[in-house]
């Protein structure tokens, strides 16, 4: 295990009507900015609560809608442009990991003279922030307890992540009762959202890190035991907060320290929304048992069938289906055939029980012209994987996941 810091300075305000602790907005000044997506919020009564406790608590509000599924730099920019003509004091981000982490992003450029994309581009020009307060509406992305913003740019097919300490929400407000309405598709890809952030972390190659890999194994059979029951039961209290609360401890830093997160999954996913603009779970469920079965194969060119890292992986495998999916509990069968088990299950798991779409025709990508450009990007980003890739290995599992 690695050295490492862990800092999650962030207050959780979690459970039933814990949303009255917005009055502690007070504290960071007298007029926010808040930001949100589509009218779910107004559909479902949420920001007329919000309205409510602030104009008490006495906080003026300048709103920001409209915060796009996968965030658009024009979206920031705009938000720290009304920020610093508004007199703004502090940040309230309602709504999911979008519309979190455009309020990140805009609370840092809200201080900072040159454009919003620098602090996408170069973290480290983040030298201050405005006070972020959330209430999280969707549980998937963990941005309500991270440091971690993704933003898109479009017009250059770009979807970048970007890490400050001063993202790092002061307080998010966790009702899972706010996520009961939440569509069924949401909620798939949500949970696939937060598995991933957890194999990202667990399929490490750094060896005597065990409570790390039992945190993880522990929040992914909360995802396997409760997202089938938020599908078949909408309004069950329980699947929500366990989701919810998986969300958060997915990427907050419990899974990740001292093990050095690989994120090569994520690097690919973020070159298929940048391209296609799918939906970020989605996409990470469609190409993540393909990676699997890829590298338990033996293709990649870094571990070949035989190889010391190859036999990492297969055993790494193995341990997941045991420890995740319950098979071969007596450890009769052979690491390698318990290994492509487990990838079935979470085929099956993906896209029989939360049916995501199985590939990427289903989500309207019929073309590979991108494919190479992609898989250069994804391979050549910084990405530490537990299995090193090329940029032809990238490609392959692009058009196996087709």
């Amino acid at each position: 295990m690695y050295n490492f810091t862990f800092y999650t300075p962030t207050k959780i305000h979690f459970g039933k009507d814990q949303i009255s602790h917005l009055a502690e907005l007070k504290e960071s000044g007298s007029k926010a900015l808040l930001v949100y997506g589509g009218g779910s919020i107004k559909r479902s009564g949420l920001y007329d609560k919000v309205m409510e406790i602030l104009g008490e608590a006495g906080v003026a509000v300048v709103e920001l809608p409209g915060v796009e599924p996968n965030p658009r730099i024009e979206t920031v920019r705009k938000g720290a442009e009304m920020c610093k003509n508004e007199g703004i004091d502090m940040i309230l981000a309602v709504g999911g990991g979008s519309t979190i982490d455009a309020s990140k992003v805009i609370a840092g450029a809200a201080c900072y003279d040159g454009d919003a994309w620098d602090l996408v581009e170069d973290p480290s020009k983040v030298k201050a922030a405005l006070p972020l307060y959330t209430v999280l509406t969707l549980s998937a992305t963990g941005s309500e307890m991270d440091a971690v913003a993704v933003i898109s740019d479009m017009s250059r097919n770009l979807k970048q992540a970007t890490e400050s300490e001063y993202f790092l929400p002061k307080m998010s407000v966790l009702d899972p009762s706010y996520t009961c309405s939440v569509s069924a598709r949401q909620t798939s890809s949500g949970t696939a959202d937060m598995m991933s952030h957890v194999m990202e972390n667990y399929f490490s190659a750094v060896e005597g890190a065990e409570i790390q890999e039992q945190f993880a194994e522990g929040i992914l059979r909360t995802c396997v035991k409760y997202g089938p029951v938020a599908l078949a039961e909408p309004d069950n209290y329980e699947a929500r907060a366990n989701l919810m609360w998986a969300a958060s401890h997915a990427i907050n830093g419990l899974c990740g320290c001292g093990i050095s997160p690989g994120w090569g999954m994520h690097a690919m996913e973020h070159e298929l929304s940048a391209f296609y603009d799918i939906t970020h779970g989605e996409g990470l469920a469609i190409l993540t048992p393909v990676w699997m079965e890829y590298v338990l194969g033996g293709k990649a060119a870094s571990a070949p069938a035989g190889s010391e890292l190859h036999e990492k992986v297969v055993a790494k495998f193995a341990r997941y289906g045991r420890n995740v999916f319950g098979l071969d509990p007596l450890k009769e069968q052979a690491d390698e055939e318990v290994a492509k088990m487990a990838i079935e299950c979470l085929r099956k798991f993906f896209f029989e029980t939360m049916h995501i779409p199985a590939n990427m025709r289903v989500v309207g990508i019929e073309d590979e012209e991108n494919f190479e450009i992609m898989a250069q990007k994804a391979s050549g980003g910084g990405a530490r994987w537990f299995v090193p890739l090329t940029k032809e290995d990238v490609v392959e599992i692009f058009r196996a996941a087709k």
